[in-house]
Formats: structure tokens, C-alpha cells, sequence
């Protein structure tokens, strides 16, 4: 039986995110501009106190996505261990994960929560992800990586 509180977590979310993106097309990491977490610098989240943009000229590829860095420093660290900094789920929403769905996401709404990365499609959805961070996330483990193919 679904409680009240899980439809109106649903309705928000598919009012609040309306890019959802087709399953069968999504790249295993979620990029737009050309770059993964659109081309802002994935150990800044980590090292820089939060989001720093990278450099065109300052970039890996890595997984069919391009990742870009502030500083050659950073593109060193992130090459000796990416999954350690990649966004979990691809970079895709952490929110909309939890629902089974596939959506874009802000670079400006982070949260680092046991050591990774988890970005949301904006700092609406990430104060609604806030208030249940752990179950959102348990639920979207569920789902993830099995979305981008079905």
C-alpha cells in the first residue's frame, strides 16, 4: 500500500524533474556540454571544498565520457583511482535513481556521503533528497546499473 508521503514524493519528483532521459541511449556516465559533470572537475569535490570547473586542455577519457580538471594535479589523482571520484550512478540523479528513473543533474547540488560522490537534477531535488538520504540511496542501488539497459 503506498502511503501518502510516497505519492507525494512521486509527484513532486515528476514535476521537479522533467528531463528524464531514454534508457536505451544513456551512456553509462551522464554528460552534457561534452563533459562529464559538465566539464566541472570531479577531485575539486574532494580536495577543493566543492565544484571547480576543469579545463578543456586538462582531460582524460574515461569510461565514454570526457572528464575534465582544474589542474594537472587533479587529472593525475583522478587517473590513478576515477571510481574513487566519479559521481556514483553515473552522474545521473541520485533522487531520480531511487524512483527508477534517469535524469540530468546540477553540478552546484552535491553531497560527498561515505566517501562518494552523489550529485541530484537540482538543489530543489537535493533538499528533498536530504531528508532521507541513506533510504534514497539504498533505493537507487537497486536500480543502478541495470537502467541504462532496460
Amino acid at each position: 500500500m503506498l502511503s501518502r508521503r510516497s505519492i507525494l514524493a512521486g509527484l513532486t519528483f515528476s514535476i521537479a524533474c522533467p528531463l528524464t532521459l531514454r534508457a536505451q541511449t544513456a551512456p553509462v556516465f551522464y554528460s552534457a556540454k561534452g563533459a562529464a559533470i559538465t566539464g566541472y572537475d570531479a577531485v575539486s569535490y574532494f580536495r577543493d571544498g566543492g565544484p571547480v570547473q576543469g579545463q578543456p586542455d586538462i582531460a582524460v577519457m574515461w569510461k565514454g565520457a570526457t572528464w575534465r580538471f582544474a589542474s594537472q594535479e587533479n587529472r593525475e589523482e583522478f587517473e590513478l583511482n576515477p571510481r574513487a571520484y566519479a559521481p556514483r550512478f553515473g552522474g545521473y540523479c541520485a533522487y531520480a535513481m531511487a524512483y527508477g528513473e534517469l535524469t540530468s543533474t546540477d553540478p552546484m547540488a552535491w553531497k560527498i556521503v561515505g566517501g562518494r560522490l552523489y550529485l541530484t537534477h537540482s538543489l530543489e531535488i537535493e533538499k528533498m533528497w536530504l531528508t532521507d538520504t541513506t533510504g534514497f540511496i539504498q533505493k537507487a542501488e537497486k536500480n543502478w546499473p541495470a537502467i541504462l539497459y532496460g
